[in-house]
């Protein structure tokens, strides 16, 4: 029913293993292979190109769906429909953000500051070619093929490049100026298939899915036994993703409980029901979570 295509590149690896989560797992003949397939009947073909195209093809409805980063949606200027972010990066949960630099020792403290005629080289120049018109500014603005943050400053007096943390232009000597978007990825349809219904009831079905592994990233399933009168006390501890539900035991004067929390937590957790007079303590990995 859909063509879905997904991005190469960075977000690959990460791509495929949200899509593995979700029991969508991506099929393929070998990690160079552009053609792939999911075992679900909502998915017809599957193909695997760069991001940077993704947001075109969409709009253009050679694909139903894809996922890509909402910059490139912003520098193609494509027409797609939104259906959800993904809050995941090439190496973690946190957004990209296309900045603009400058060299550390450089006077420019903000975009308006670049003087007329600024070499500024990126790999969004439609992205910013917009930004820096709505900041009055009038730069030379150069495609960038790679290694950007090292042109300045002898072949570009500023850059607009993607970063997650900053590191690696702090390392390369420049200072981060500007903010010019916060890009998650996202999935995206092409607006003439989400206009149809049974097209737009299977991304919505898939969306689920995709968050549904998401929620769950980083949670467990906590389930455990408590004595009547200790049942307060052992709930209080619970840092619960919701109320946790508590059960009368069977013939017992006691409780089960069971809730979801942090698998960050866990280990100060565990320790600290058993001081409370949790019994029968397990631990048990979650794959989805679906409000």
């Amino acid at each position: 029913m859909l063509r879905l295509v997904l991005p190469k590149g960075s977000l690959e690896r990460a791509t495929l293993t949200l899509f593995d989560d979700a029991d969508l797992g991506v099929s393929r003949g070998s990690e160079v292979d552009y053609r792939a397939s999911i075992d679900d009947p909502r998915v017809d073909d599957v193909r695997i190109l760069r991001p940077q195209e993704i947001p075109r093809y969409v709009a253009e409805g050679i694909f139903d769906l894809g996922v890509t980063g909402r910059d490139w949606v912003e520098e193609t200027g494509a027409e797609v429909v939104s259906l959800t972010e993904l809050h995941y990066s090439k190496a973690s949960s946190r957004p990209v953000r296309v900045v603009l630099a400058v060299a550390a020792d450089s006077p420019v403290a903000r975009a308006a500051d670049l003087p007329t005629g600024s070499r500024v080289h990126t790999e969004y120049p439609e992205l910013t070619r917009r930004f820096l018109e709505k900041q009055g500014v009038q730069a030379e603005i150069s495609l960038s093929y790679g290694a950007t943050e090292a042109k300045v400053p002898e072949i570009a007096d500023a850059v607009v490049e993607i970063t997650e943390t900053g590191r690696a232009l702090h390392a390369a000597g420049l200072r981060i100026v500007e903010t010019i978007l916060v890009s998650y990825t996202e999935l995206v349809a092409n607006p003439a298939a989400h206009a149809d219904p049974a097209k737009r009831k299977a991304m919505e079905q898939l969306v689920t899915l995709l968050q549904g592994a998401l929620e769950a990233r980083g949670r467990v399933l906590v389930k455990l036994n408590v004595e009547a009168g200790r049942l307060d006390e052992v709930v209080a501890l619970l840092p619960a993703l919701r109320s946790p539900t508590v059960s009368k035991l069977a013939g017992d004067d006691g409780y089960a409980v069971e809730t979801v929390v942090a698998k960050s937590e866990i280990n100060r957790l565990i320790p600290a029901l058993v001081d409370h007079g949790a019994t029968g303590i397990i631990e048990l990995p979650i794959s989805k979570i679906v409000h």
